[in-house]
């Protein structure tokens, strides 16, 4: 997919992106560069728009426990 830089420093994002992204007329994003040159385009999300995405946890846990998932998260995420 490409888009065309206009006259007036506008692209207009592919469609396919834009429903990947689940973009709307109206939402923000963030650009972020990478240090290979690439840069990353996220959409912002609004917090309400959060709200019930986590299924609630039959009970606690401990700190311990998400510390192991966050670095199990990180380690997977790396590893790809």
């Amino acid at each position: 997919m490409e888009a065309t830089l206009s006259s007036k420093n506008q692209a207009t994002i592919p469609k396919s992106v834009r429903q990947y992204l689940n973009l709307k007329p109206g939402d923000r994003f963030k650009f972020f560069l990478q240090p290979d040159g690439a840069v990353v385009i996220l959409p912002k999300i609004r917090t309400s728009k959060l709200k019930g995405s986590l299924s609630k946890l039959d009970q606690p846990i401990s700190v311990e426990e998400m510390n192991m998932a966050v670095e199990a998260g990180a380690t997977q995420r790396h590893r790809r």
